[in-house]
């Protein structure tokens, strides 16, 4: 198939490049900065020659928006409203004036839609879209809203030929530099991968290899339109999951932090405390009932087997990890 990428040279960009092309497929990227073979140029927010690559594509998978990992300022926030919506339209008026539209677009979205909870996991049926809860941050609730436009964006586009997916991922776990995974990882090896505000907030996840299953099994499921969760059906407390990461990397002791101590974390790295305090407790429900299964269902069995391919990258030596 020809699938075309908008925003695909980030974290998940690269993993669905990697997977798709080694299956034989035609991957075309939309950049801002195009340098590599099967990278076309486009801005996100307009059209232009960009345009062609989609007329006559399969699939179009659109994952452009500004990064999450800042300062979440009144200008970040701003900008992450407007890359997502904006590029959400202009791809909804690309596929409406092809004359050979792409059959489905997949639209990345985020888990971030759901509320900050622990008592019941949030599926696509029952669970609760909100971030204005008693006790959190105000501007939580302007994060629930980028995704709430980021969707409303694809499904006001008339695109009656193409079937439209909303991809509500979780982190995506991945060894690739730079992703949330090396962040954790590098943070775990120098002992500071404790629990965070004592660790009751859920971390949603999904191993990149069901990742990429998930989508191709999307592209092929004509029944499945609207909102899918990408996560784990096995999310687990912060405190657990990054014991289980120890674990994996033979780290024995993580030192615990303070709300105070991650604002102060978060500052230095340039990001937000939203990333680490948000309970995401999201599963699986649409993929689950139509019958998808899980390669890596489990964080301790992902942990294991994403650090013994960090190892490798890098060529470190393996400790003695769970029995």
């Amino acid at each position: 198939m020809k699938i075309v990428i908008p925003g695909g040279t980030g974290q998940v960009g690269t993993v669905l490049k990697r997977a798709l092309g080694a299956a034989g497929h035609e991957v075309v990227i939309l950049t801002r900065r195009p340098g590599r073979a099967g990278e076309i140029q486009w801005d996100g927010r307009t059209p232009g020659a960009w345009t062609a690559a989609v007329d006559g594509s399969d699939v179009v998978i659109n994952l452009a928006g500004r990064s999450v990992s800042c300062r979440y300022t009144a200008a970040n926030l701003r900008e992450m409203m407007d890359s997502r919506v904006d590029s959400a339209r202009v791809v909804g008026a690309a596929i409406a004036g092809a004359a050979r539209p792409p059959r489905v677009w997949l639209q990345m979205s985020t888990a971030t839609v759901y509320a900050h909870r622990f008592d019941a996991p949030n599926d696509e049926d029952t669970g609760v879209i909100g971030g204005s809860e008693a006790g959190v941050p105000d501007y939580w609730a302007y994060s629930v809203g980028i995704a709430e436009a980021w969707e409303r964006a694809q499904r006001q586009a008339e695109t009656p030929a193409t079937r439209k997916v909303a991809l509500r991922s979780a982190m995506v776990m991945s060894p690739d530099p730079g992703g949330v995974f090396a962040v954790l990882s590098g943070l775990t090896r120098l002992g500071l991968g404790g629990p965070v505000a004592g660790g009751a907030q859920y971390v949603s996840w999904i191993h990149e290899h069901d990742l990429v299953r998930a989508v191709e099994f999307l592209m092929d499921r004509e029944d499945i339109t609207g909102p899918v969760n990408l996560a784990t059906p096995h999310p687990l407390p912060q405190r657990a999951f990054m014991r289980d990461l120890r674990s994996a990397w033979g780290v024995p002791v993580g030192l615990p932090a303070t709300r105070w101590m991650a604002e102060a974390g978060a500052f230095v790295l340039r990001s937000d405390t939203e990333l680490l305090l948000k309970s995401r407790r999201v599963v699986p429900g649409r993929l689950t009932r139509a019958g998808f299964d899980f390669r890596y269902p489990r964080w301790p069995q992902a942990a294991d087997e994403l650090v013994r391919r960090a190892r490798k990258s890098v060529g470190l030596r393996s400790r003695t990890r769970r029995p």
